[in-house]
């Protein structure tokens, strides 16, 4: 039975390390607001779409958005450095998923990188009829795309 544990256990890691979703953004000017940091708006439409992404990749279902909780800006995002966002599954449940997303900023010239904001989301599993449906845990990747 402990056999049986540790082999879901590392089969759930698997999942997780495989479904972490990564964008990278170039800031431009044009994505600024009248402070010269990047519009919050966007920073948000970024994360959710990331978190989306790994939602999908992680339960492979139709998924949608329940809650976004403490969205915290830490740093200013500045035009003319890379924004790199990272989602990351780090609470699974048989209907609910908590995502972990975070943008971080970095330097151009330097490579200097520090966090810059990051925020728990939180998706459901829905059927066709947008009702909540339980996440199963088999393996329903490809098998020509199976990573190990």
């Amino acid at each position: 039975m402990q056999l049986f544990f540790i082999f879901a256990q590392k089969k759930m890691e698997s999942r997780i390390k495989n479904s972490e979703t990564r964008q990278y953004k170039v800031i431009f000017p044009n994505t600024l607001n009248d402070h010269d940091t990047l519009f919050g708006g966007t920073a948000m439409q970024w994360m959710d779409e990331v978190a989306y992404i790994t939602a999908i990749r992680f339960a492979r279902n139709k998924m949608v958005t329940v809650s976004v909780d403490n969205i915290h800006f830490l740093a200013p995002i500045v035009s003319g450095t890379i924004a790199e966002i990272v989602g990351k599954v780090i609470k699974p449940g048989s209907v609910k998923l908590k995502i972990l997303v975070e943008i971080y900023v970095e330097e151009m010239l330097t490579a200097k990188r520090i966090i810059a904001v990051d925020a728990l989301f939180t998706f459901a599993a829905v059927n066709q009829k947008n009702k909540p449906i339980p996440i199963e845990f088999e393996d329903r990747q490809n098998p020509a795309h199976h990573h190990n």
